[in-house]
């Protein structure tokens, strides 16, 4: 793995237009930074990342049918107990899942060690199977890459595909902030993939989404929402209004209520506990858990809900090396062993982001910030696989 100044396009920000890469750039600073990119060797992708992602998401998967079952993992996971029938019932009828992102800390030696799983509403996702690939073409058309480059990125092919195989609905609706230019450009991608399986859809800001009499949620016109993606997370939406119509709706969900087990750092314990050891999983507990001493003066202190990195603490050796603000923390706190993130040229710190579609690996991301603790200031950067020597 190396970081490799490749130099920009002229003309990105035109093909950015072109294919509805509107928020390359957000609030004035720049999201996608295509100065440098990540190699990395085959034998780096398949072993590394594609294999140990598989894995991590089975064991996963392994964790939900037994967390469902189980009244006291549901509690520590700081999942309301008016949402639990909602989550078991949804596990229970086998509600197929679209994608998540399992971020790893990965500096090109293995093995590389989970951070978090995103199972929920990760973004980074038109970027990564459209816009990152069009960079590979075109590098690659230019000689600016090695020929026989390639990258590892079946992202957009994956989600077709899956959406072909979602059982047969009338209406699936596609809902976020409309005014949120990453969210709504997440949710547009994700709907175009959906509209080239053949689904019939429509894109619905979140506070339009309205109950009907029956129970199925439905658009402001009163047309019934057979499936609903909602880029709005699970522990939000359990506090909603609406949140006791989802265990009866006849609506089903794009991510499924089950996924809340999964997308919540609550899971991290829970997956040591269950494989004590394993190669790309690292010590956790809950912090109020004995056995969280255990970790010594250096560990990472994450909330049981959070994003894009808020109220994270990085620990070393007894001093807080890093510590983002934020809303979150009330419902509890975790304890992981510190993995801290690579640095490359003495600049900046990559995150890999290993994207699942359906239950399978399927392609990669690369966020990259300045600090410890990757925020939403980092920048997307691109990769490549070199070619074979």
């Amino acid at each position: 793995m190396r970081r490799i100044a490749t130099g920009e396009r002229v003309d990105w920000r035109e093909t950015a237009r072109k294919n509805g890469f509107v928020f390359h750039t957000l609030d004035d600073a720049p999201y996608w930074d295509e100065s440098h990119a990540y190699a990395f060797t085959l034998r780096e992708i398949e072993e590394d990342i594609e294999g140990p992602s598989g894995e991590l998401h089975a064991l996963c998967l392994d964790f939900t049918a037994r967390a469902v079952e189980d009244e006291r993992i549901l509690a520590a996971l700081r999942l309301p107990e008016g949402a639990w029938d909602a989550v078991r019932d949804s596990w229970r009828r086998g509600d197929p899942s679209l994608y998540g992102r399992l971020d790893l800390s990965y500096g090109g030696t293995g093995p590389a060690k989970l951070l978090e799983y995103n199972a929920d509403t990760p973004t980074a996702l038109y970027e990564t199977g459209v816009f990152q690939w069009l960079w590979l073409e075109e590098l690659l058309r230019d000689g600016q890459l090695p020929a026989g480059s390639d990258q590892f990125n079946a992202v957009h092919e994956r989600l077709i595909a899956r959406f072909r195989d979602l059982p047969p609905a009338g209406l699936t609706a596609f809902a976020a902030e409309a005014d949120a230019p990453e969210d709504r450009g997440t949710v547009e991608y994700l709907r175009d993939c959906a509209i080239q399986a053949g689904h019939a859809t429509r894109f619905l800001d979140l506070s339009e989404i309205g109950l009907a009499a029956d129970g199925r949620f439905c658009a402001p016109d009163g047309a019934a929402i057979d499936r609903l993606f909602k880029l709005y997370p699970w522990e939000w939406a359990f506090e909603d209004a609406f949140a006791g119509a989802v265990a009866t709706s006849p609506t089903r969900f794009l991510e499924p209520p089950w996924k809340a087990v999964l997308s919540n750092k609550g899971l991290l314990p829970h997956l040591w506990a269950q494989e004590p050891g394993h190669p790309n999983l690292l010590p956790a507990y809950f912090e109020d858990d004995p056995q969280a001493a255990g970790l010594g003066d250096s560990y990472v202190r994450k909330p049981v809900f959070s994003r894009e990195g808020s109220n994270i603490a990085i620990v070393r050796e007894g001093t807080v090396l890093a510590q983002e603000p934020g809303p979150y923390g009330g419902e509890g706190w975790i304890r992981q062993a510190l993995a801290e993130l690579p640095l490359f040229d003495d600049r900046r710190r990559p995150v890999i982001g290993s994207w699942i579609v359906g239950d399978a690996p399927a392609g990669l991301c690369i966020r990259e910030g300045r600090g410890a603790i990757t925020g939403n200031d980092a920048l997307f950067v691109p990769h490549y696989i070199e070619p074979a020597a």
